[in-house]
């Protein structure tokens, strides 16, 4: 990668920059990476990235932040609540039966409150569905790319419905699933495919890129024995409005007519991001209801994030603060790569409560985590007032795809998980997770 390549490369923004190295070949993306880095080009991508606009919205902790031990995860169940009466009302108006998706959102103290409102969970193999079965007690959904024939023979008991990968998937465990079924309980099965249709922009997050596993294709069920699969399940869209949806149902349409025709429900997947500012809910309706009028199908929905967007909070302390070359380094309690990895992977940059874009205010920071790895960086903020050690900062938005993503990487700790009740004012720590996690983890 030339110096010429490399200057093009840093005035990318963030989103083209990230393609362009997943379109690479991997010893390419390392070396474009490597040169990026030399040129501080990394520093000046992180700082251009964008603040999802909901985390914006979302309001400050209503909780005494001092009274926070941290790190720590909060999730307001206030907040969470005004999420599950908006996509209970969903259910209400479309007829569509809404599950919760524990990939994006699986702190099982709050399915105390989250099974008021929704039908069930959707879960990604046989941990989650496990999970859903002891803790949540509802309606059980399971789809992987691949099931061991172990895991089936524990999923069909406890589960409702199953969504296969591909005809394959389906054919090798069809015997076990008829057996079941013949004594008496087995779950509908159905069939994940891929409409080859997105408006997915990171090619990271998306289930219909160019050779994505996810899903059968049409061209793989042309001339093909479907008797016997009862759903068919579809998941094309990441953070998304409902007319992306609308187009999306239209290829699937056009794409599996006969499977549609013989199945008895439809899963939409996830990615609808029902409770943001913004969504548009009414379309959502009709072109729910819509489809059930046309069809006569039971119709699932799955959001995962929709239903923990804007409910909770990671709340660090600065430990220390560093000068460099450049701009001073805060070093936090938590960590990027360990407790928030979508702000690495994605890439996007986390809103703080009082924080600013870098000099906006008089004091920039660049905001480092706690592991050794070098771009444990969350990325760089202006305040109003210098930081101090031992200060508290309040990120936004942490509710989903961090506390089912974490690690212990690095030995470092892992967050507390706390939830606040506006309701009472009581903020209690639900669990914490310390050396022993870590240890049982290793050996």
């Amino acid at each position: 990668m030339d110096s010429e390549e490399v200057q093009s490369v840093v005035a990318l923004n963030p989103w083209e920059f990230t393609q362009k190295q997943f379109m690479r070949k991997p010893w390419e993306r390392a070396s474009a990476a490597s040169a990026f880095a030399t040129m501080a080009g990394f520093v000046k991508m992180r700082a251009l990235m964008e603040t999802p606009a909901h985390a914006l919205e979302q309001i400050a902790p209503r909780f005494n932040v001092d009274a926070v031990e941290t790190p720590a995860f909060v999730v307001d169940l206030g907040l969470l609540r005004s999420n599950l009466e908006k996509l209970a009302m969903v259910q209400r108006e479309s007829g569509a039966k809404v599950l919760l998706a524990l990939k994006g959102f699986a702190m099982f103290a709050t399915f105390p409150l989250v099974r008021q409102h929704l039908s069930g969970c959707c879960a990604s193999g046989l941990h989650e569905a496990l999970l859903a079965h002891e803790e949540f007690g509802r309606e059980v959904h399971v789809y992987a790319p691949a099931f061991k024939a172990a895991e089936m023979k524990r999923i069909i008991p406890i589960a409702g419905h199953i969504s296969f990968n591909s005809l394959s998937q389906w054919r090798a465990h069809r015997p076990v699933l008829e057996a079941a079924k013949a004594l008496g309980h087995a779950p509908s099965p159905g069939l994940r495919v891929n409409p080859e249709y997105s408006e997915v922009a990171v090619a990271l997050y998306d289930p219909c890129s160019p050779g994505c596993r996810l899903g059968a294709r049409a061209a793989t069920l042309e001339g093909e024995d479907l008797m016997g699969l009862e759903g068919l399940h579809f998941h094309a869209l990441c953070e998304q409005d409902a007319d992306v949806l609308e187009r999306t149902l239209a290829a699937v349409e056009r794409r599996f007519p006969r499977l549609l025709e013989q199945v008895q429900w439809v899963n939409m997947g996830g990615g609808h991001h029902i409770t943001r500012n913004g969504y548009d809910v009414e379309r959502l309706v009709r072109v729910v209801r819509d489809f059930k009028r046309r069809r006569g199908k039971e119709v699932y929905l799955e959001p995962g994030e929709a239903v923990a967007l804007n409910t909770g909070y990671l709340v660090a302390s600065v430990l220390d603060i560093v000068g460099t070359e450049t701009t001073p380094t805060a070093i936090l309690d938590i960590s990027a790569t360990c407790h928030m990895p979508d702000t690495l992977e994605m890439p996007y940059r986390p809103h703080i409560i009082g924080s600013a874009l870098p000099r906006v205010h008089p004091h920039t920071y660049r905001l480092g985590g706690l592991s050794c790895l070098a771009g444990d960086v969350v990325n760089e903020y202006s305040f109003p007032r210098p930081l101090e050690v031992g200060q508290k900062l309040v990120f936004t938005d942490m509710a989903h795809y961090t506390m089912v993503k974490t690690s212990t990487f690095n030995g470092v700790p892992h967050p507390d998980l706390d939830v606040f009740d506006p309701d009472t004012g009581e903020l209690r720590v639900v669990r914490r997770i310390g050396y022993e996690a870590f240890k049982r983890k290793l050996s």
